[in-house]
């Protein structure tokens, strides 16, 4: 009896990741912390579809996939809610969301290209900074969290500051968060821009190998 993948343990936690996602979109234009911490949620989940596919045997073209659909639509949808509820930086967010889907999408084609089963196979000969954004799992997931994270405190901050007090002190905590995260959304974004990069090159050298083998044949 053949398999079916579509019931596979890390692509069930896939549907609630999507699941969870969708009740952060409903819940962002009226209730901001509902909308974060299944926003969040929906984003921890990543972290375990992997280990679950690891575990059980179960990584699939489909699975990695929607891992991938899942990331760059709900970090989409969360960047046109900020480009609305900040106006003036439209346009980065703009930019923002055009690098993160053109990097991946172009990675994951020049992948497809070599031969690879997922976007996150990398070549070890090729760049230096995405083989270590890819192979170290804990790079990967404070990369990914982190940027996530930004974004998600750039929301909230829009509705409140978050103050909280410790001992003596009161603070910001959706600011200190944002403080925190924003240097690691600046450093994804220069990743997306390598992984453009990168893929803009694999892709060159198979029509250029394509394109000699052609060559010789005529």
């Amino acid at each position: 009896m053949a398999e079916n993948i579509f019931l596979f343990v890390p692509n069930i936690i896939g549907y609630v990741r999507i699941v969870t996602a969708i009740v952060s979109l409903f819940f962002m234009p009226t209730h901001p912390w509902v909308a974060v911490s299944f926003y969040l949620f929906s984003g921890l989940l990543d972290a375990f579809d992997g280990h679950a596919a690891r575990y059980l045997n179960q990584g699939t073209k489909f699975g990695a996939m929607l891992d991938m659909l899942t990331d760059r639509c709900a970090t989409m949808c969360l960047c046109t809610v900020l480009a609305m509820l900040y106006p003036r930086f439209a346009i980065v967010f703009q930019l923002s969301m055009s690098l993160d889907i053109a990097s991946h999408w172009l990675h994951l084609h020049s992948s497809t290209m070599k031969g690879s089963t997922s976007h996150k196979a990398i070549d070890l000969s090729g760049n230096p900074i995405l083989r270590v954004y890819y192979t170290s799992r804990p790079v990967l997931f404070f990369m990914c969290a982190g940027n996530e994270l930004f974004f998600a405190m750039l929301y909230l901050l829009n509705f409140t500051d978050g103050m909280v007090t410790v001992g003596s002190a009161t603070f910001s905590l959706v600011r200190a968060l944002l403080i925190v995260s924003t240097p690691i959304a600046v450093a994804k974004a220069a990743i997306s821009a390598i992984h453009l990069y990168t893929a803009s090159q694999n892709i060159a050298a198979v029509d250029v190998a394509e394109r000699e083998k052609s060559h010789k044949q005529s």
